[in-house]
């Protein structure tokens, strides 16, 4: 079984390396796919870069060239849910592009035209594992709800309120729907995890450059755990 991880900044995925007997390194796409053995499993670790462009063709790529069995993407989102604060973590249970939009067709805000399904809902042992490995991790909590994402930095309170409205959402961020829809696509298993830098509907802030260095630290204790429970 082959794992691929994908982190979209340096910071993201700088642990996990620090962490990794590394068994070959490739740039494809000007992204770096670094193959080797994490916490006892076979991964394939990257950054893909922010947006969801990025996040998809490194998707593709890790099905295609190095054939992986399961998808975990790790990284930074903002709160969207009340009583969800910097520091927390969301497990994706589904996820939707929220900019995607072609309502003047009759399509729901977020519906890829001519997709059979609305949402891209993760693999529910994936979920589990994700779920368990919060809990035996101290110091924040963990939620389970919808992430959307868009090719946009949501800093307005008033579009964080409608994406909570209009989705239902836990938090946003600018990445996991497309790698989600790619994985869907290819009948890969996939979970998305979250480490909550702020929260503008609650009014919850937190020095971003600040946050980094905790939000890694967050998603990898959840990372070391999952692994060694796969």
């Amino acid at each position: 079984m082959v794992i691929g991880i994908i982190g979209a900044m340096d910071e993201e995925v700088k642990i996990l390396l620090d962490n990794i007997t590394i068994d070959n390194k490739e740039v494809k796409a000007k992204m770096e796919f670094i193959s080797g053995t994490l916490w006892g499993k076979s991964v394939v670790v990257v950054r893909c870069g922010i947006g969801k462009v990025n996040a998809a063709v490194c998707t593709q790529i890790l099905i295609d060239d190095y054939e992986v069995n399961n998808i975990i993407n790790v990284g930074v989102a903002g709160g969207i849910g009340i009583e969800i604060n910097p520091g927390d973590l969301v497990i994706a249970d589904s996820l939707v592009q929220h900019d995607m939009d072609t309502s003047a067709f009759g399509d729901k805000l977020g519906q890829i035209p001519r997709l059979e399904v609305f949402d891209f809902k993760c693999d529910n042992e994936l979920v589990r594992l994700a779920k368990e490995a919060c809990e035996s991790s101290s110091g924040h909590k963990s939620f389970v709800g919808r992430i959307v994402s868009g090719d946009q930095f949501i800093a307005d309170v008033n579009k964080i309120k409608w994406l909570q409205g209009e989705f239902e959402a836990l938090a946003c961020e600018m990445e996991g729907a497309s790698i989600a829809q790619v994985a869907y696509l290819n009948s890969i298993p996939f979970v998305i995890i979250r480490s909550i830098s702020d929260n503008a509907n609650n009014g919850a802030h937190i020095d971003f450059e600040k946050f980094i260095p905790i939000a890694v630290e967050n998603s990898t204790k959840i990372l070391k755990n999952m692994l060694e429970a796969m």
